[in-house]
């Protein structure tokens, strides 16, 4: 299925701690014609999503300042970004880790590692119903 008609159209925050995930996700979303937006911490985060707007979010639970669950929940409370799509990617696997974020509100949830082709996919179906 080619989702290229949709990915021209949309900006992405990639909020990650960690440099590499950035690159990594950075790289494969503006190969995809995506245009990604990026944060080092739930603070820089928080401030992307009113400087950029984004489509939707791809956010990592665990990050400095605020962690993902904390944006998830701001985002949530917010008119403005209570309905984009938010893929949380990060290592926590546990079960109440996955129940909290989707209490509130998470619209996907990938444990890493991950295959960033599977991320894409998701990414594009949740823009697509958007």
């Amino acid at each position: 299925m080619d989702f290229s008609i949709w990915a021209a159209m949309n900006t992405i925050l990639i909020a990650d701690d960690e440099p590499l995930m950035r690159e990594l996700l950075e790289f494969r979303l503006a190969q995809r014609d995506y245009h990604p937006v990026t944060a080092a911490d739930g603070r820089e985060a928080l401030a992307r999503l009113e400087d950029s707007s984004p489509d939707a979010v791809v956010l990592d639970a665990m990050m400095p300042v605020h962690d993902g669950f904390e944006v998830l929940r701001r985002m949530r409370s917010s008119p403005r970004h209570a309905n984009t799509p938010v893929i949380m990617l990060t290592a926590r696997r546990g079960e109440k880790d996955i129940l909290e974020a989707l209490e509130i509100g998470v619209n996907d949830y990938l444990v890493k590692p991950f295959m960033p082709e599977e991320l894409l996919a998701r990414l594009a179906r949740l823009l697509k119903d958007k």
